[in-house]
């Protein structure tokens, strides 16, 4: 006969669900917390003291109320004392973010990355340095309680190795492990795929928040996808889950990074909507060079509009396909592809109403990214905040020694 939790293991839990209140929805007051939690008042009140004593919230009086009575404490998170360090190494661009409990950018460092082969050592030395810099300039009571990278890859979830990233120039590089020893917090560095942590990321505090079932498309060089289903992440057996990118939608249609031809990425990345704009020999490429045909579009250039629509078109047939098989109530554009979408939208659309079965379209919501640019750098913090808030006091401790 198995036994059930022990108190220890339950105040473990209450601990973490009241810190992930306050670290996601901000100061809350006691009473709003045992109303949220289910809890009695007296429990509340020796979960906030642990926390307070340990230095991850801290408690105060509310501004007026207005109210008779006795205020009701509010919880705060110690954003300026607890941190964690985020990662974003996309094709284009390296983002270091200092990120403190309760999702506060305390400082940033950011850097173009030239398009090419993977340097582990010297990409992990740039992101260290950066983490260094910042590191530096913290007060001495401050204390680093996690790392995360978020990278346009596919990562293997027990190790944090990029197990492959055409559009990096990579695979099988042990990033995590080479960053965390750059690094030399003794803290372990969690890696994540870009879009499944952007849809994290808008899951918890972008335009998707208190939906349950979304998907969050992505869109740099290439596309790809985060699934939250039941409002958790489909990581898939091994953390390869999302690469929707590489759904076939044009079988014998452009080649693909993947070896495959027709993908998604293929028919609606930026290689694909350069091309068809006549623009893929200028000299601009990225997410400047994606708005620049969007704009032209606008001013009536006849050839962007078009590209815009052929891209539109396989975009909606790859989104008609995904809410088909995962009826979500909501699909979230990132990346350039919050740019391509605002200038297809109405292909899109019609695509859905030609291929999306009635009933898993009619309550779908199509929505662009909240977090803009740094959902991914946003959901590699979420990432790095993971432990603390599972276990907040042998986190801390941890930390501190």
């Amino acid at each position: 006969m198995r036994a059930g939790p022990s108190q220890e293991d339950i105040r473990r839990h209450n601990l973490g669900a009241l810190l992930r209140h306050v670290h996601l929805g901000g100061p809350t007051s006691r009473a709003e917390l045992t109303s949220k939690m289910g809890l009695n008042r007296s429990t509340i009140m020796a979960l906030t003291s642990d926390l307070t004593a340990a230095g991850l919230v801290r408690e105060e009086l509310p501004r007026e109320t207005g109210r008779a009575g006795r205020p009701s404490l509010v919880v705060r998170p110690e954003s300026a004392r607890v941190y964690v360090f985020a990662f974003d190494v996309g094709p284009d661009r390296l983002a270091v973010a200092r990120v403190g409990l309760g999702g506060v950018i305390l400082d940033r460092r950011e850097a173009v990355r030239l398009r090419g082969p993977f340097e582990l050592e010297e990409l992990t030395g740039i992101l260290a340095g950066f983490a260094r810099q910042m590191r530096r300039k913290t007060r001495a009571d401050t204390v680093c309680v996690g790392a995360a990278a978020a990278v346009a890859g596919g990562v293997r979830k027990g190790d944090g190795m990029i197990r492959f990233g055409p559009n990096l120039g990579t695979e099988e590089v042990p990033f995590g492990e080479e960053l965390g020893r750059r690094l030399g917090l003794g803290l372990p560095v969690s890696v994540g795929n870009d879009a499944n942590l952007a849809a994290l990321a808008e899951h918890s505090r972008g335009v998707g928040a208190a939906v349950r079932d979304l998907i969050y498309l992505h869109g740099d060089v290439g596309i790809g996808g985060g699934i939250i289903a039941g409002g958790h992440l489909l990581g898939g057996h091994d953390g390869y889950g999302g690469e929707v990118g590489h759904m076939v939608v044009n079988p014998g249609g452009r080649a693909c990074g993947c070896g495959s031809h027709g993908c998604l990425e293929a028919e609606v990345g930026e290689r694909a909507l350069l091309e068809t704009a006549g623009r893929l020999a200028g000299e601009q490429h990225g997410r400047d060079a994606v708005r620049a045909v969007v704009d032209a579009a606008d001013r009536g250039d006849i050839v962007a509009q078009e590209a815009l629509k052929k891209v539109g078109d396989w975009l909606g047939l790859g989104v008609a396909n995904l809410v088909n098989i995962f009826n979500p109530e909501m699909v979230i554009f990132g990346g350039m592809l919050r740019e391509i979408y605002l200038g297809s939208a109405a292909q899109v659309r019609t695509r859905l109403t030609l291929h999306a079965m009635a009933p898993q379209r009619e309550k779908l919501r199509l929505r662009t990214s909240a977090l803009a640019d740094d959902a991914t750098l946003v959901g590699a913090a979420e990432l790095a905040f993971a432990h603390v808030l599972a276990d907040p006091l042998e986190v801390l401790a941890r930390a501190n020694a």
